[in-house]
């Protein structure tokens, strides 16, 4: 159980961090910077779920979503090292990724079938979601660069975590959005 007593420790005054395990990196550091955006996207989905309430199965989901993030943060700030650490690190395990897929399967039969890209908007839940699956696709891209940095490991689950979820967030906006009805689509050229 985490136990935080004392916010404030000024480790940090020097620009630096603690991982979970090994030195201390630089607040700017590409694994620092993936396990932010991912917060960032959990604080978004947050924002999102105070227009999700008329929701309950969309909410219920979102709230899953939100304790899984906090996991995959966990995964992130424990690096995968050829030492074993002497306790089991909380990673992203695959059944969290396939229950995403079917969350993802559920919302999308009841949506109407698209015709041309979606914009972002719509109802205050959707344009909190669309917000939350931009994040969560820049999360994606700094993962994806941290797991190719030679000495650094992202796992294959954590990835796919990360790229299930801005698929899941699209969908869930497209659903806050009556179901698809209430989104506002794209018409190439428009205002030329």
């Amino acid at each position: 159980m985490v136990k935080l007593n004392k916010i404030y420790t000024r480790t940090g005054d020097d620009g630096t961090t603690g991982l979970v395990c090994g030195p201390r990196r630089l607040k700017y550091d590409l694994r620092v910077e993936s396990y932010g955006t991912i917060d960032e996207t959990n604080s978004a989905i947050g924002i999102a779920r105070l227009h999700s309430h008329t929701m309950p199965v969309l909410d219920m989901m979102l709230m899953a979503i939100q304790n899984d993030l906090f996991d995959l943060g966990a995964d992130l700030s424990t690096p995968e090292t050829d030492e074993p650490p002497a306790w089991e690190p909380l990673r992203i395990i695959d059944t969290q990724v396939d229950r995403l897929e079917r969350d993802i399967d559920y919302l999308n039969a009841e949506l109407q079938p698209l015709t041309s890209f979606v914009l972002p908007g719509g109802s205050a839940a959707a344009s909190h979601l669309h917000l939350a699956r931009t994040i969560a696709r820049r999360a994606e891209r700094l993962m994806v660069e941290l797991s190719r940095t030679e000495g650094e490991r992202v796992s294959t689950a954590a990835l796919n975590y990360v790229n299930r979820l801005s698929d899941f967030l699209f969908v869930a906006a497209r659903h806050a959005n009556d179901l698809g009805r209430g989104d506002v689509l794209w018409v190439p050229g428009k205002n030329r």
